[in-house]
């Protein structure tokens, strides 16, 4: 079952982090994809800008409306994501433990719909 593991953190802590502490947590998120890559698991991931380059777009009686960043003030925001394929929920589980964002932040799993065409 597919499962996508949704890492949020606080931007502006990680904004205060030295640059070698930067490099260390980079570090850790490059160990942590060529493991799942290895384990044949990994079906996407990727790391987003910060919410600053966001856009919010809604449709209100067919008028469309954009405007920037988040659609609302969190403490944790999202900074990327994993799309991982696991037997099960308990797999999902070990894998987002080892995310290191889970740390700091918290990393939220949802099981993806997978429809037939």
């Amino acid at each position: 079952m597919q499962y996508l593991l949704m890492i949020y953190t606080n931007e502006q802590e990680e904004a205060q982090r030295t640059p070698e502490a930067q490099e260390a947590v980079m570090a850790e998120y490059f160990a942590f994809t060529k493991d799942v890559r290895e384990a044949g698991i990994m079906l996407a991931g990727e790391a987003l800008h910060p919410t600053t380059a966001a856009t919010t777009v809604r449709v209100r009686n067919g008028q469309i409306s954009s405007t920037d960043g988040p659609f609302a003030e969190t403490k944790e925001q999202l900074g990327g994501y994993y799309l991982l394929n696991c037997e099960n929920l308990d797999e999902a589980i070990q894998w987002a433990a080892k995310i290191p964002g889970a740390r700091e932040g918290s990393i939220e799993i949802r099981p993806i719909w997978e429809f037939e065409a």
